[in-house]
């Protein structure tokens, strides 16, 4: 409990601190754009200066060095100069515009909404107007923050997936190692029920007695088999799937309510595909075993095997509740169930038996209040 306090405490402090740093980077940019702002302001005052001077002169009188210093240095800010008369000359615009009054009006306003238009005067008579841009590297400047914004959110992205991926990785182990671990706790009773059983063949009983506890001891070493290949990749044999869909189907038949009817159809004789046997069984096993549950224990399960191309669908439909079209992938997630009881892994399992380790496609197919049809794909041996 201490240490889940301690790791909240952790947390909650590098949220803070990583909040309060990237706070500071954009109140700091902040501040350095106004102040860059503020002395292309004064540029441009100083540039205006000079060229009141400048045009104050008479024609045969000498331009200083300074005015020239000014004109000369500044090649970055678009500018656009409307004199009294209406004449207007630009500053660093593209030549093919220049002529363009349409597109200089246009670029006035713009220019006057960035800034404030500068009034040229010389000793009190009004001698024009400059009208100034952003320069490029303003421009820049201006979206660096948002930049590095960006960049910060994908830092913490790539940081969150990494600590996702490998928590997701070390509750697969977790899962993986319980699994087996319960595969070889089931063994030694198992074995012993092995040898009360021959011993029970000996005794004057009812055969039909032992040949059912058999058939139930050879599924609890099916079940032992499933767990012991979790986590491990499993071996894929050639089987006819029309086969092992029935007997699969066929032994929950014989073990569910007789307020179940069940029915089997399949389109096709002979389908061959490769497939681990106990982990397919486990597949159709979970999936009959949901829609029962959705069925509160009465209703129909039909189950139908249609060829397709290279592939063969398995279609499993229930008579049950539905399920929310908003939830068609979410119920895949390990942890998802509507059940009081349970911890939602069935699902999981199944989407990772028939996609990772079949090559195939497991999908909710269609649900409604009426029932629902979840669907399997699985491509032919070739």
């Amino acid at each position: 409990m201490k240490f889940n306090i301690k790791k909240k405490t952790s947390n909650i402090f590098l949220l803070i601190a990583s909040f309060v740093i990237v706070s500071l980077i954009l109140w700091n940019t902040n501040n350095f754009f106004k102040k860059f702002k503020e002395e292309e302001r004064l540029k441009m005052e100083i540039w205006a200066t000079a060229q009141s001077e400048f045009q104050s002169l008479s024609a045969d009188a000498e331009i200083g060095n300074l005015p020239l210093k000014v004109f000369q240095n500044n090649t970055s800010t678009p500018m656009i100069l409307m004199n009294r008369d209406g004449s207007i000359k630009t500053h660093n615009i593209d030549k093919e515009f220049q002529k363009d009054t349409a597109y200089l009006k246009e670029k006035m306003r713009k220019f006057q909404s960035e800034n404030s238009p500068i009034t040229m005067e010389y000793k009190g008579e009004e001698l024009a107007t400059l009208y100034y841009g952003n320069s490029e590297v303003l421009n820049k400047l201006k979206y660096y923050p948002i930049a590095l914004l960006l960049i910060i959110f994908l830092f913490g992205a790539v940081i969150f997936f990494f600590f996702k991926t490998n928590k997701a990785s070390e509750q697969n182990k977790l899962w993986a190692g319980m699994a087996k671990e319960t595969a070889h706790q089931i063994g030694t009773p198992l074995t012993s029920l092995l040898g009360w059983n021959e011993l029970l063949k000996t005794e004057n009983i009812n055969p039909e007695i032992t040949k059912e506890i058999e058939k139930d001891i050879d599924r609890l070493q099916t079940i032992t088999e499933r767990f012991s290949k979790i986590g491990s990749l499993p071996k894929l044999d050639e089987y006819d799937i029309v086969a092992e869909t029935k007997n699969a189907y066929d032994y929950l038949k014989r073990r569910s309510s007789k307020l179940i009817n069940f029915t089997f159809e399949a389109k096709v004789e002979h389908f061959p595909v490769l497939l681990n046997k106990s982990l397919y069984n486990w597949t159709i096993e979970n999936l009959v075993k949901n829609g029962i549950d959705a069925m509160k224990g009465k209703g129909s399960i039909a189950l139908e095997i249609v060829p397709n191309g290279n592939y063969v669908h398995i279609l499993i439909t229930d008579t049950g509740h539905g399920i929310p079209k908003s939830d068609f992938q979410s119920i895949f997630n390990p942890g998802v169930t509507s059940k009081k009881r349970g911890w939602g892994l069935g699902l999981s399992l199944v989407k990772r038996i028939v996609e990772e380790y079949h090559n195939g496609k497991v999908k909710v197919l269609s649900s409604n209040k009426q029932g629902t049809i979840m669907q399997i794909s699985l491509r032919a041996k070739n």
